[in-house]
């Protein structure tokens, strides 16, 4: 119960932050940047060097964990993946997190797939809640000057990762 408390009180403070700069209409790195609930996401994208991939025209869509979903991970999973030996390894998980194009929640659809920027598909279940292949969305349509953030719950992993 307590969990699911800080849980609905992170997903408040996130949605809070993220419309108090909303009207700026940052690019996606600035808005997780400037949320302050993606810092292991943002250390991740730097650390794979797709910032400036991010930081570019996109459009794109991003589906990105918090902090508390990269904590959930196997202890030691985010300091392996952050080495520059695992850098291609790191690149495959991020990428899987980013659409080509804006795709606001209205556009999703029951039992859908989407073409990742990794080259595998995630799955969109509405079944209960919006969830993208194992991970919810608490936060939909946080709109950039580049695309839009999805905030989910939890880190999903390409096909053979």
């Amino acid at each position: 119960m307590l969990r699911k408390t800080l849980f609905a009180l992170t997903a408040a403070t996130a949605l809070a932050g993220t419309a108090a700069f909303a009207g700026a209409k940052k690019d996606i790195v600035d808005t997780a940047v400037n949320a302050g609930t993606f810092e292991t996401l943002v250390a991740a994208v730097s650390a794979a060097e797709l910032v400036d991939t991010l930081k570019g025209d996109g459009p794109f869509t991003v589906f990105a964990p918090t902090d508390e979903a990269f904590a959930a991970l196997p202890e030691g999973t985010v300091e392996n993946l952050l080495k520059p030996e695992n850098k291609d390894q790191l690149v495959a998980i991020l990428t899987y997190h980013v659409v080509a194009g804006k795709v606001m929640s209205t556009d999703l659809t029951d039992d859908m797939t989407a073409a990742t920027v990794n080259g595998s598909d995630i799955m969109i279940d509405l079944d209960d809640g919006v969830k993208v292949n194992e991970a919810s969305v608490v936060t939909a349509d946080i709109e950039t000057s580049n695309g839009v953030i999805h905030v989910i719950d939890a880190v999903i992993l390409p096909p053979q990762s």
